[in-house]
């Protein structure tokens, strides 16, 4: 028989347990799961695809080498099938509304070139950075010729000239030139307004793509509403936010975030939330993909799946965050 003393200690004990377990439930019903809806892209893959706030894939697509990414605001998706092609393509029905390949251009013939940025203008134009010709052109959707802007690039290869371009408010452009390390914005008559040298920090560079891999090759740059310039340093492992006068009043480098190591950082996007998502390129399956962090360098959200996805995720695009629509 059980002594009545050790019955009562029993109960008492089932009854903090209980207690315990409600109160734990209640903290996390209070306390929702954060969730997004995105697109990205890796070529080593050779996969695009949407990805839903339940983590299922909602559509995807066949690509080779791809370093730019859109969703437009109908959401038709922008992107490249090849280092030469960009097309418009409507997820729906996989139908192809516009295309337009590089190498047919007739001044384009026997040259080595190869795209790395695009961007629809809102007047209906694309505009698409050529490296190897070294320019910057602008194109009506019946793919006429509209504006060019050749390019300063001082060592020229079709796989460096440029990273990401983007068309500023001003009509501007923001051009990442991955060789020369180098952010440089430039007028439509092609002279330089502003340019900003990626530090090296007082490193060495180190070859490689990976964690190991150090140096100052520019993939992504955008300008923010304050007037500053966020950059994505790609092998520089770093994020900077750079004042006109080129003062770093924000960053973010390799090992700031807890157990996660940053390696080439490529695509951005900055959220309603002041948020930054970082695209985290070549740094390997112990690390997130994706990272969306704020301005305490706290991680608020990541992703990490090398099942659909490789270590060549360069480009995403935040659609939705706890069911409500990013703008796009």
């Amino acid at each position: 028989m059980i002594p009545l003393f050790c019955f009562r200690i029993f109960r008492q004990s089932i009854l903090i347990a209980l207690i315990t377990l409600i109160s734990c439930s209640c903290i996390q019903a209070s306390e929702p799961r954060q969730t997004r809806s995105f697109i990205a892209a890796d070529s080593s893959r050779q996969r695009v695809a949407m990805i839903g706030e339940d983590g299922k894939t909602t559509w995807e697509h066949r690509i080779g080498p791809l370093h730019d990414l859109h969703v437009l605001p109908g959401g038709n998706v922008l992107m490249q099938v090849s280092w030469t092609e960009v097309v418009e393509i409507k997820p729906a029905n996989g139908e192809i509304v516009w295309r337009y390949d590089a190498a047919t251009r007739p001044e384009n013939k026997n040259v080595r070139l190869e795209i790395h940025a695009f961007q629809r203008l809102t007047n209906g134009n694309t505009m698409v950075a050529e490296s190897g010709p070294a320019r910057l052109i602008e194109l009506s959707p019946d793919l006429k010729l509209q504006h060019q802007v050749a390019l300063k690039v001082p060592n020229p290869d079709p796989h460096r000239d440029t990273r990401l371009v983007r068309k500023l408010e001003n009509g501007n452009y923001l051009v990442c030139h991955e060789g020369d390390g180098l952010v440089r914005e430039y007028r439509p008559d092609a002279s330089t307004a502003w340019e900003y040298k990626v530090p090296l920090f007082g490193k060495e560079p180190r070859p490689g793509h990976g964690v190991e891999a150090f140096g100052n090759q520019v993939f992504s740059a955008y300008r923010l509403a304050n007037g500053n310039t966020l950059i994505g340093a790609g092998n520089g492992h770093a994020v900077l936010e750079v004042t006109p006068d080129g003062k770093i009043t924000w960053s973010l480098h390799q090992n700031d975030l807890k157990d996660i190591q940053l390696a080439w950082v490529t695509s951005l996007q900055l959220l309603p939330s002041g948020n930054i998502l970082i695209n985290n390129c070549h740094a390997g399956p112990d690390n997130p993909q994706l990272i969306e962090v704020n301005r305490d360098k706290h991680v608020v959200w990541s992703f990490r799946d090398f099942d659909r996805f490789g270590d060549s995720l360069t480009n995403s695009q935040i659609l939705t965050v706890n069911g409500e629509p990013v703008p796009r």
